[in-house]
């Protein structure tokens, strides 16, 4: 019987919320998901240099999940670089130890420590939340 799935730690949310070639217009694209998770593993592996054990230490999970994760983005990445497809960046199985909200009223994303009711540039009530915080089971 295999394991559960266990949600990883995300330190921190993507800036966007995808990537699209440049020219062609979003409606006339395919597209690629890559979950928060991948995100997270690229940016730990790729920008800051860790090193897969390392980086599996700050997601909470084991090296070779680590290592099945970033193998994943990176062929995500490529497929879409190659096929000229767009990268969306959404869902998986994760946590976080702070709370993200998108506005659709002004677009600004948010992060706080508690939960919010209002956006804090444009004071919307028009705001969702995209993540899961919490503690890791």
């Amino acid at each position: 019987m295999p394991n559960r799935i266990r949600r990883r730690r995300i330190a921190m949310m993507p800036p966007m919320e995808g990537y699209k070639p440049f020219g062609i217009p979003m409606r006339e694209l395919e597209s690629v998901n890559l979950l928060f998770e991948e995100f997270e593993a690229i940016r730990l592996a790729d920008y800051e240099n860790l090193t897969q054990e390392e980086a599996a230490e700050k997601m909470h999970i084991s090296r070779p999940t680590f290592t099945r994760l970033y193998e994943k983005a990176r062929k995500n990445i490529a497929k879409a670089f190659i096929e000229g497809k767009a990268i969306i960046i959404r869902g998986g199985s994760y946590i976080t130890e702070n709370y993200w909200y998108k506005c659709h009223s002004c677009n600004e994303t948010m992060v706080t420590l508690k939960p919010a009711q209002h956006c804090r540039k444009c004071d919307s009530d028009n705001i969702i939340q995209i993540n899961k915080p919490g503690n890791s089971t």
